[in-house]
């Protein structure tokens, strides 16, 4: 039956280049199924490994390497000023330690901003 029938189904993807070839039903209609549920779990099976990757950069960015060097702020009393290290900024140590954060909070945000739209830049490219 195999030599008299063509059952074969070839299928390809175009964006991916995923290439099936399925001849295990005696049917190409049911090859046909079979290549396409086979081609859905391979792309899905990708989607799932590429967003977990994006999750595990992005936490490793975000946790840094914890070591000593790694300063995220350092409060002078001396000299009553307080550097943030990741702004490469200073700003004065009283409203700080009164709670007064804000220019801190807004400076962290629009260089998360910048990092995100470079990021974004980046996949265009």
């Amino acid at each position: 039956n195999v030599n008299n029938v063509e059952t074969a189904v070839d299928l390809t993807h175009k964006p991916t280049g995923i290439r099936l070839f399925v001849t295990q039903e005696r049917s190409q209609l049911k090859n046909k199924e079979l290549a396409m549920s086979m081609l859905r779990a391979k792309l899905f099976q990708m989607a799932q490994e590429e967003q977990a990757e994006k999750i595990a950069s992005a936490r490793k960015f975000q946790v840094g390497s914890g070591t000593r060097s790694e300063k995220i702020r350092t409060y002078n009393y001396k000299d009553s000023r307080c550097t943030d290290h990741r702004l490469n900024s200073n700003f004065a140590l009283d409203p700080v330690l009164s709670g007064e954060i804000e220019p801190l909070v807004q400076q962290c945000i629009a260089m998360d901003q910048q990092d995100r739209l470079k990021e974004l830049a980046e996949e265009q490219q």
